[in-house]
C-alpha cells in the first residue's frame, strides 16, 4: 500500500510540472516508453535497480540510457531524481498512475469490455458512444473475449462494473433459489 502512495505522489508531481509547461502529453509518452523499456529488458532493469551493484555504476547506466533515449530535460531529471531517492524501482507503478492522471486531464477514460462472443466494430462503437455519453468523457475501450461468460458483456470503467453476463445472472438466480426467494 505504501508503494502505491509513493507512486501516486511522484505521478502527481510530474503531472503538475506537465500542466505548468504544457508538456503533460509528451511526458506521458516518454514515461510510458521508458517504463516499457525497463519492463521488457529485465537485464537493464537489474543493472539500474539492483542494490547489489555499485550505485555510481547503476546511475551511469541510467544516464547513458536516458541520453540514448533522447528524453526531454524534465523527464531526464525526473528519472535521475527517482534514482537518487531510491524510487526508480517504482517506475512501473508511477507510469500506471501518470497514464490515468494524464488521461483524466484530457477528459479520457479507459474502460474494458469483455464479451462472450466476438463483437462487430459497429457494436463496439455503439457501446463506446453510450459509455461516453453516460460518463461525459471520451472512452478508450480495451475489448476482450471470454467464452466463460456464456453470453452478454461486462464493462469496467474505473471502479464501476456493469455486468450483463449470463453467467452472473445464473449465479444470482442460484443464490436466490438457495435463499428460497421466488422470481
Amino acid at each position: 500500500m505504501k508503494n502505491l502512495s509513493i507512486a501516486r505522489r511522484y505521478a502527481k508531481a510530474l503531472l503538475l510540472i506537465g500542466k505548468e509547461d504544457g508538456q503533460a502529453e509528451t511526458y506521458k509518452e516518454e514515461l510510458d516508453g521508458f517504463s516499457g523499456l525497463m519492463a521488457k529488458e529485465k537485464n537493464l532493469e537489474q543493472a539500474i535497480c539492483n542494490p547489489l551493484y555499485d550505485a555510481a555504476g547503476r546511475k551511469r547506466v541510467l544516464r547513458a540510457i536516458v541520453e540514448i533515449s533522447e528524453l526531454s530535460n524534465v523527464m531526464s531529471s525526473f528519472l535521475l531524481l527517482l534514482f537518487d531517492k531510491g524510487r526508480i524501482g517504482f517506475l512501473g507503478d508511477i507510469n500506471t498512475f501518470y497514464q490515468k492522471l494524464a488521461d483524466e486531464l484530457k477528459g479520457v477514460a479507459r474502460a474494458s469490455l469483455v464479451s462472450a462472443t466476438e463483437l462487430s466494430e459497429e457494436t463496439i462503437e455503439k457501446i463506446r458512444t453510450a459509455l461516453s455519453e453516460k460518463t461525459g468523457n471520451d472512452i478508450i475501450l480495451d475489448v476482450e473475449q471470454d467464452t466463460g461468460l456464456i453470453g452478454g458483456i461486462v464493462t469496467k470503467i474505473g471502479d464501476l462494473v456493469l455486468d450483463g453476463s449470463i453467467r452472473t445472472q445464473l449465479l444470482n438466480m442460484r443464490e436466490s433459489l438457495k435463499r428460497g426467494e421466488s422470481f
